[in-house]
This record gives structure tokens, sequence and C-alpha cells, in this order.
């Protein structure tokens, strides 16, 4: 294939749809798979949701994976941040009983105090004194984060600027901030994993939907590095690039 074909096939990856937090086009196809975790997010989830009158997601994203959780408690909410997704969001979970707000997690969140009696959050950014304002006395706060060393391996193949914000958000520093407002800590784990891509073009669609991590990333401005990533898993079938996740479980102190 000629180079010029090769930028038309990276650009139409670009140009396909992507909605809500939904990585199907991947996924659903075997061009991307994630390595499992040590724990499993939706069970500890499940779990906590025993027994409880009112939850809120953090960052719910479309609602694609808080949709698989119903039946919800009778006060259930959903923030997200991120305006496209709000609609999709809405579409999934209202009629399960949800409620969406378009709120972004680093803002102060329009609930009552101790009003909640589990925050759940996959992947957002939250506010240790929010959840701490925001739970009832016992309430339960799961969180499973993207750390600092997430995915830095493609910025390093495609010799791409390395984003230094999050570099320090780490297990140790999210335990220390939570305890620091006040919560109890009852499991906390971090591990390192990857993601194994296939081709090059799941790369390219990767990278267009999460824009924080190659910020100046177009296909013409990177067409030479990706071609050269192209030749290195064509050689070996596969490329696998390091993960990091960390879990903290929290509790209100009665």
């Amino acid at each position: 294939m000629e180079k010029k074909d090769w930028i038309k096939s990276f650009q139409e990856e670009v140009e396909a749809p992507f909605s809500g937090w939904d990585f199907a086009r991947l996924t659903a196809t075997g061009r991307m798979q994630d390595a499992p975790l040590g724990w499993n997010y939706v069970n500890l989830v499940k779990k906590n949701m025993q027994g409880i009158s009112s939850m809120l997601e953090m960052g719910t994203g479309g609602g694609e994976l808080f949709s698989t959780l119903a039946p919800f408690p009778l006060e259930t909410y959903a923030t997200e941040g991120y305006e496209p997704n709000v609609a999709v969001a809405k579409a999934n979970l209202e009629p399960l009983g949800v409620r969406v707000l378009p709120v972004d997690g680093e803002e102060i969140l329009p609930f009552e105090d101790q009003s909640l009696d589990l925050i759940i959050n996959r992947h957002e950014a939250y506010l240790p004194s929010e959840i701490k304002r925001l739970l009832k006395p016992g309430g339960t706060f799961v969180t499973q984060q993207v750390g600092g060393q997430d995915n830095l391996e493609l910025n390093r193949l495609l010799d791409a600027p390395i984003p230094p914000d999050y570099l320090h958000w780490n297990l140790a520093y999210a335990v220390n901030e939570l305890e620091e407002a006040g919560l109890t800590i009852v499991e906390q784990r971090e591990e390192m994993g990857f993601s194994r891509f296939y081709d090059i073009g799941a790369i390219v669609y990767y990278l267009k939907a999460i824009e924080w991590q190659i910020r100046d990333f177009t296909v013409e401005k990177y067409t030479q590095a990706l071609l050269d990533l192209h030749q290195k898993i064509e050689a070996a079938g596969y490329i696998d690039i390091p993960t990091h996740r960390f879990l903290v479980i929290t509790q209100q102190k009665s």
C-alpha cells in the first residue's frame, strides 16, 4: 500500500463514529483486547449496592457500563461532564430510572450533605472533599482510576510529547488525599497491565478517543511514525501497550 493510501485508511479511523465511551469498533471485532485486572470493578460495585437506597455514578460516559448494573435504588444519579455524551447517557439511563446531570467530576456536585449511600467512579476525576461531604455515615466510595503511567508507551513509540499533568497520579497519592479528607480506606490495589492492539488503525481510532494522550495528534503529523509502528505490529502480529490502573474503596465514618 502506498503512503497516500495509508493516510487515507488512517483518516477513515479518525472519522469513524465514536459516542459515549464505547470502543465496540475495536473490542467487538477483536482488534484490541485489555488484559484482565486482579479485581472486578463491576462485582465490587454490585456487592456495595446491596441494601442501599441512594447512589451516584460519576463520569458515566454514555451510561454503557452503568446501565448493566440495573436494577437501581430509588434515588440513583449519574453525572457526565462531556457535553456530547450527556444525551447518549440520558437515552441509556433515564428509562432505567437514573437522573443524568451534566456536571464534571471536579465541580461541586448538586447534592445535599450526607445524602448518598454509595458513590462509584470509573476513570473520572473527583474532589475528595466532595466525596466526604456527600456520603452518609457508613457510606462507601468505590473508584477505579487510570494511573499516570498509562499508555505512555504510545507516546514513546510515536515520538510524541508526554503530557506531564498526571504523572504523579497513582495509588499512594490518591490514598493520601482521601485519608486527608477524613475517609477510611477499606481496600486499595494497583496494577500495571496492558492493552493489545492487532492493527495500526485500531491505535489511530483509540488515540482519537483519548485525545489527551497525544494532544497534537493528527494523521498528517504522525504519518511516518504510524507507518513505522505498523511495521512493528506486522512483524509480531500485535503490540502490547502498558496500562496503569488502581482501585480504592473508602468509607465514611459512622
